[in-house]
């Protein structure tokens, strides 16, 4: 039996072996996890960074890899990634790429959050000057507070990872902006790598400092596990935009007020209420300017008396001007954010305009055509419910819109038939009703 046992133990010996070295260097081998910050910074984009640097650290990864391609956003944001990042467990490393990409407005202070940051040959980093929401700069006291926080903030976050302060304020100030190349010499940034691999083999070994001490980097040949935006934050960021959001306004007034003039056709209204439900979810992750708003809901109520009211179209007029200035101020996305497009508010402007003036032609065209010639010819006619009728309601009879009566309850779609007309007003029954004509 001694014998037997150690030919067994021969043969067991190099198959756990065999079994184990490649778990063992599974272990060994360093795990980074990536997030892409593709795209304006806003609250949808503060939400997904903070989640990735939660699951690095929960997962215990070597590093978290930031890649970068944006024009800013929001302030607020910004500060929230910021302090992700600063507070983050692992190293941070933070990428701009690929070539083209850039780390503009707010997307300087996240970059110089990292405790790594390097750039894509073709990439820039700057032009972080504090602007107001419609592109023009921040003027007298508010101006110069804004800016004071903003360039004693990138020089803190700059100075905290040994990088040039004095070029942070710069592009602050300034909005100076340089290429990948005139980054790293002028140590606003630490290396250039032509992509990702290439990027963490650079950085194995380097010591990040830290306040609460230091951490090691462990990248070379690491397995790198990139955490995409998921479904829902995708849809939410592309909604979460200030063109969009005006314009999911500008439709969800259109349906409404199409669904008022013409009672009864369902379609309108419904995609009336889906869009302002749209609207609503979009600016609730917006930093709404109230007056921007205010001017927004004047010009839908100059639309809707334009129809009412015999203005000849000078209320809708007055409406478009309030609605090109509502788009403008709608969103205060703070001293480097971004407002609602100036083409897409022209080019609304320019709609809206063309679909109120139809509509209203299509009023006067109505107003200035007698409905029938005689009070007879409409007893008798079938015609729609376009409303409740409870007891009064709206008809569609003969090709116009009726106010009409009932002396029971018609619901909204039914078929009814006049049984009298009393001036402008007729009398209805339901259709297979026995009503009588009063004389």
């Amino acid at each position: 039996m001694r014998p037997m046992t150690a030919l067994r133990l021969a043969w067991i010996v190099p198959v756990m072996a065999a079994v184990l070295l490649p778990l063992n260097a599974a272990a060994s081998t360093p795990h980074v996890e990536q997030a892409d910050l593709n795209g304006d910074i806003n609250n949808i984009m503060s939400a997904y960074i903070q989640s990735a640097v939660t699951r690095a650290e929960n997962d215990h990864a070597d590093a978290l890899l930031v890649v970068m391609n944006t024009p800013g956003g929001i302030s607020t944001s910004m500060d929230e990634i910021v302090t992700s990042l600063l507070n983050s467990k692992v190293p941070v490393i933070v990428y701009v790429y690929p070539t083209g990409a850039r780390a503009a407005s707010a997307g300087l202070f996240v970059a110089q959050a990292a405790d790594v940051l390097a750039m894509a040959p073709g990439t820039n980093i700057g032009s972080a000057h504090p602007i107001q929401a419609t592109g023009e700069n921040l003027t007298g006291d508010l101006g110069a507070k804004v800016l004071n926080d903003a360039v004693t903030r990138v020089r803190n976050l700059a100075s905290m990872h040994g990088r040039n302060a004095d070029w942070a304020e710069d592009a602050v100030r300034n909005s100076v902006n340089i290429n990948a190349e005139q980054a790293v010499q002028l140590h606003v940034a630490d290396l250039i790598a032509t992509d990702i691999h290439s990027l963490l083999q650079q950085v194995d070994g380097r010591t990040v400092p830290r306040t609460n001490g230091s951490l090691v980097i462990h990248s070379a040949d690491a397995i790198v596990d990139d955490y995409a935006m998921p479904f829902w934050q995708i849809f939410l960021n592309a909604l979460i935009d200030p063109t969009i959001a005006a314009l999911l306004i500008i439709v969800a007034g259109y349906g409404i007020i199409t669904e008022m003039s013409n009672p009864g056709l369902i379609l309108p209204g419904v995609m009336g209420g889906l869009a302002a439900l749209l609207a609503i979810i979009s600016l609730a992750n917006l930093p709404v300017n109230i007056a921007g708003a205010l001017l927004m809901l004047l010009a839908l109520i100059l639309f809707i008396a334009d129809l009412k009211a015999p203005t000849h179209g000078f209320l809708s007029v007055g409406g478009v001007f309030a609605l090109v200035l509502g788009m403008a101020f709608l969103i205060n996305t703070g001293p480097v954010g971004l407002g609602v497009s100036p083409v897409a508010s022209a080019l609304t402007a320019l709609i809206t305009l063309t679909f109120f003036g139809f509509f209203i032609r299509k009023v006067w065209a109505a107003r200035r055509q007698p409905a029938l010639s005689g009070a007879d010819n409409l007893v008798g006619t079938v015609g729609e419910a376009r409303g409740e009728i409870a007891p009064e309601g709206l008809v569609f009879v003969a090709g116009a819109l009726w106010r009409a009566t009932a002396e029971s309850p018609i619901h909204a779609g039914s078929t009814v038939r006049v049984v009298a007309r009393n001036g402008l007003q007729l009398q209805v029954a339901p259709a297979n009703g026995q009503a009588k004509e009063k004389s």
